[in-house]
């Protein structure tokens, strides 16, 4: 079934429709919540209450042509993750990182690209929770730091010191797993 006409019957109630579009995306989805969530069940449950706001508001999407109904769940789940980690106050929690450095040298990218994607992600995931999700938000959603602070509730400032810090964390541990794994 192509976007377009799955998208029509999940819209019109079909249940079959449904269930079609979540074995479709599901995997993709974790993928997204998982980047902002520290740990896989609350990845899941985030990505279950995605899905329900997924099902409940499709009156609301736009068809744009091929591609546009999976980056419109996509934006649904990063902004049902940015909801849960705003209401858990998370970026007002601070994380004190030992050893930490202001200035890093960031990897080679050929080095990098040496690194399984999986083992790339877990270090993601083992960001304190604000560090990792501006690295996500600037990264991978392609926001700017205004855009952010905006999402977040914080200052520009912020954005970019937790961004330096995620990225300079990440940047010590893909050296130590290069000089073990080399």
């Amino acid at each position: 079934m192509e976007e377009f006409e799955l998208s029509e019957k999940c819209r019109q109630g079909d249940n079959l429709a449904r269930k079609e579009l979540y074995e479709r995306y599901a995997g993709r989805m974790l993928g997204v919540c998982l980047r902002y969530m520290g740990d896989r069940e609350t990845a899941q449950d985030i990505m279950h209450d995605g899905f329900l706001k997924i099902f409940s508001s499709l009156d609301k999407f736009t068809w744009r042509g091929e591609g546009s109904l999976r980056a419109w769940i996509e934006r649904v789940m990063v902004n049902t993750a940015l909801q849960f980690l705003r209401k858990n106050d998370v970026m007002n929690k601070t994380t004190e990182l030992e050893e930490y450095q202001e200035k890093y040298e960031e990897p080679d990218p050929s080095e990098v690209e040496l690194i399984p994607h999986k083992v790339l992600m877990q270090f993601i995931s083992e960001l304190p929770e604000g560090y990792r999700t501006v690295f996500n938000l600037y990264t991978f959603e392609e926001r700017s730091h205004k855009e952010i602070a905006q999402l977040l509730g914080i200052n520009e400032k912020s954005s970019a010191s937790q961004l330096s810090r995620a990225k300079g964390t990440l940047a010590k541990k893909v050296k130590e797993y290069l000089n073990t794994h080399a």
